[in-house]
């Protein structure tokens, strides 16, 4: 009998951790889903400005002069 409670034991002590686990990776998903959102939405406004030709923020080229030498020289 005592080998059973053991048995019970055990197998409480991992439906716990597995419980906990599950409950990290829930929130692990729901943050990446906002992130995933979040990074989402940034995108569509950076390919809307590049549609547009940059208006209202700027073309990611346009701060460099075409005959600019590089840093190292």
């Amino acid at each position: 009998m005592n080998s059973h409670l053991e048995s019970i034991h055990r197998l409480e002590e991992k439906i716990a951790y597995l419980e906990r686990h599950v409950t990290e990776q829930d929130k692990a998903m729901l943050e990446m889903s906002d992130a995933i959102r979040k990074l989402s939405r940034e995108l569509k406004t950076l390919r809307e400005r590049d549609a547009t030709g940059g208006a209202g923020g700027g073309s990611v080229g346009e701060d460099v002069l075409p005959d600019e030498r590089p840093p190292h020289y």
